[in-house]
């Protein structure tokens, strides 16, 4: 008989690695652990890596509170490309020489940034348009109008430039994406730029040096050890 821990309810930080979905990770925690509710805050793209916040039992219904939380992520940007689906994963739609580009315009360009903005959604993410996640539709060849949202960046941090290669910390609110983030640097720059390399670093005050690790989340019992309870989560 397979053992259930339903009596168990609280959040897990958890580091998910590249070339998986937010939806395999959790799901991974919820067959080992044989729960009937899991769920998480906030989707990651495959190929990004970085914290998720699984929520376990009766803190699923804590899903929408922690949504709203502000981000921080780490990524590299490739400028002189543009994809399809705004990273490296998607199909290149245009190349631009720049070699005109230096760290300064692109700290310069990055100011147009800071503070309430508003940003179109990709067609490449899980919002949905009439029962239909974006990225099924974009899949199809279809694309739909999708209305600017209000985002708040608060930070965004140009660390290095190096051969077409934009190093940034990004602290954004929910809604916000990083994707879209180096489009919109890459048009205002004039030369294109696509999501190279994706970290959420953290999600209020959750950091993924707390995480554990995916590869360690086969044990049952270090999964249970790294259960924050729920008395823990409304501090």
């Amino acid at each position: 008989m397979v053992k259930t821990y339903n009596n168990i309810s609280g959040m897990l930080l958890l580091d998910k690695p590249t070339g998986i979905t937010s939806f395999k990770a959790v799901h991974k925690i919820k067959k080992i652990l044989n729960v009937k509710k899991t769920g998480h805050c906030g989707t990651l793209d495959p190929q990004a890596t970085g914290l998720l916040l699984v929520l376990i039992g009766e803190a699923t219904n804590l899903q929408d509170k922690f949504m709203k939380k502000n981000k921080v992520y780490s990524s590299s940007f490739l400028l002189g490309t543009v994809t399809d689906t705004g990273d490296l994963d998607g199909n290149i739609i245009s190349q631009k020489n720049f070699s005109d580009i230096n760290i300064k315009k692109i700290k310069e360009a990055s100011k147009k940034f800071i503070g309430g903005i508003s940003q179109i959604p990709p067609m490449y993410s899980a919002l949905k348009h009439k029962g239909k996640k974006l990225y099924e539709l974009a899949r199809q060849g279809i694309e739909v109008e999708r209305k600017p949202r209000k985002i708040i960046i608060k930070e965004f941090d140009i660390i290095s430039y190096h051969n077409g290669v934009v190093n940034v910390m990004v602290s954004c609110s929910s809604g916000t994406y990083v994707r879209t983030l180096a489009q919109d640097l890459g048009n205002v720059l004039g030369c294109g730029a696509t999501v190279k390399t994706l970290r959420r670093e953290q999600i209020d005050i959750f950091d993924v040096k707390n995480a554990l690790k995916y590869e360690y989340c086969d044990n049952t019992n270090t999964i249970i050890k790294n259960i924050m309870p729920l008395t823990e989560i409304h501090k």
